[in-house]
């Protein structure tokens, strides 16, 4: 699977250790940074993976900052993005089996590189259920996007 990955600062190291995992598994990872431990504003790189999602250069995204909080928003900004904090295995999956989530948003301050792992994992393996409910509450959120979008 093609993974756009990214990080602030604070997320950096955990970043950098995703990334040489999830290639290590086969995946084909897109890094838009960042590249150090010099500060960085999360927006910047949130926005980045989400457009690399969203305009189909990467199937799903993995963004890392500090609580994981602040990379969700700013994706979530981007039309046809549906990211989340997911500090859990149950969550990580089931986002993407019942709400069609394609950025997964990590925390390095408040989980460790092992369960980080464990996260992306269970992540990329879920799938969309397809189940009817699901399908209207995914309609449901692009009619509430679409309301409040506008495309400059």
């Amino acid at each position: 699977m093609k993974i756009a990955i990214g990080a602030d600062h604070a997320g950096f190291d955990m970043k950098q250790d995703l990334a040489g995992y999830l290639a290590g598994d086969g995946h084909e990872v897109i890094d838009l940074g960042t590249n150090s431990t010099a500060p960085v504003d999360y927006p910047d790189i949130s926005e980045a993976v989400a457009e690399a999602v969203r305009g189909g250069q990467a199937e799903r995204g993995i963004i890392v900052c500090g609580s994981g909080a602040g990379a969700a928003i700013a994706a979530c900004k981007i039309p046809g993005i549906r990211a989340s904090v997911c500090h859990d295995a149950y969550s990580a999956r089931q986002a993407v089996e019942h709400d069609d989530l394609n950025v997964l948003c990590l925390g390095s301050r408040v989980i460790g590189p092992s369960l980080a792992r464990t996260l992306a994992d269970a992540f990329l393996a879920a799938t969309f259920s397809g189940a009817e409910r699901h399908v209207n509450r995914v309609a449901k959120i692009r009619k509430i996007e679409s309301r409040y979008s506008r495309e400059d």
